[in-house]
């Protein structure tokens, strides 16, 4: 039985066999197959030429066959072939939509929301001079801290010779420029506060730069003008002592002015009591100004008038020039509607 079953199966097999080679397709039917019989190391280039050698483009025939697609009423529709067609019947509904055309950039869908307005809280390069004048504070006093400690105590005494004077004057300069810096930011808060917020100059990093600059050229102005009067009448040591005591209650106010500017920046507190304590800082440095002027040159000569003379020319009349000039730059950058 089993010699017969295995010779009647044989023509079955064989028919099958025959039927899978009879529909097996000789020549690839896609690319991904011409593909499949190159080697794994075939350049782009000889995958090219195997693809064209077995597909060659056929051409493209268009139907003559009458469209019968349109509105009932209307007549038939223009071939997109003709070179006369106006630029609307060309262009569809949505040829510009970015959902039929991927390689357009696509616009923002719904309502838009309500951008979030400007802080200088959010304000990262404010951060960042507030940060570098703390730096800068820190730095300053590490490396002269014994010195700085030293001519705090002896702020009220007579002038003595001391070899510590003069040597720590650079140190008190970079400060000097903090004061400015500070003072200038101290400005435009009040500008936008009390003046006006709408300026010709959107940008607060170049109205800072501005009254800073401003605020610098008052103090390097007033030095130099102390340094011609005090050539005429007084002996340089003196003159050098006065140079030193500017420079110091400079950086004195411009540390006192620090903690103000935080508090307005990163706080929401009245700004009319910052503003008070802006100026009580300013006057206590004209005071102390006036102390140690007096101090100096006119301690032994006991003259009460000259000393007013003196400070209302070189000390008031400048400090009132400087808050004219800023006043006329914020007049001169008001929009005026």
């Amino acid at each position: 039985m089993h010699p017969q079953d295995s010779i009647a199966s044989e023509p079955i097999v064989s028919a099958i066999i025959a039927d899978t080679i009879v529909h097996r397709p000789t020549r690839p039917q896609t690319p991904y197959q011409v593909l499949r019989l190159l080697p794994k190391d075939a350049t782009p280039a000889q995958q090219d030429s195997a693809i064209q050698a077995w597909f060659k483009p056929g051409e493209v025939r268009y139907s003559e066959q009458p469209d019968t697609l349109h509105l009932p009423g209307h007549g038939i529709g223009r071939s997109p072939k003709d070179v006369n067609l106006p630029q609307y019947y060309r262009e569809s509904f949505f040829a510009k939509d970015t959902l039929l055309h991927p390689e357009l950039t696509g616009g923002r869908y719904g309502v838009a929301g309500d951008p979030v307005a400007y802080t200088v809280r959010n304000d990262d390069a404010i951060t960042c001079i507030l940060l570098f004048c703390f730096m800068l504070a820190i730095v300053v006093f590490s490396y002269s801290r014994h010195i700085i400690t030293h001519q705090l105590k002896a702020f009220f005494h007579p002038m003595r010779n001391d070899s510590t004077t003069f040597t720590t004057s650079r140190f008190m300069y970079f400060l000097g420029i903090q004061t400015c810096l500070l003072i200038g930011i101290s400005y435009y808060f009040y500008t936008i506060h009390f003046v006006t917020d709408d300026l010709l100059i959107d940008t607060p990093y170049i109205l800072i730069g501005l009254f800073s600059v401003v605020c610098f050229m008052y103090i390097i102005g007033k030095q130099l003008v102390y340094h011609l009067v005090n050539t005429v009448f007084f002996d340089s040591k003196r003159n050098g002592h006065w140079t030193w005591t500017l420079a110091f209650i400079t950086a004195l106010e411009g540390i006192a002015l620090f903690p103000a500017v935080i508090l307005q920046v990163y706080f929401t507190p009245s700004f009319q009591n910052i503003l008070f304590y802006i100026v009580f800082v300013i006057i206590l440095a004209k005071i102390l100004t006036f102390y140690k002027c007096w101090n100096i040159f006119f301690r032994q000569k006991r003259v009460y008038l000259q000393i007013i003379l003196y400070l209302c020319a070189l000390e008031i009349v400048p400090m009132l020039v400087l808050w004219g000039v800023l006043v006329m730059i914020t007049n001169e950058l008001k929009v005026i509607f």
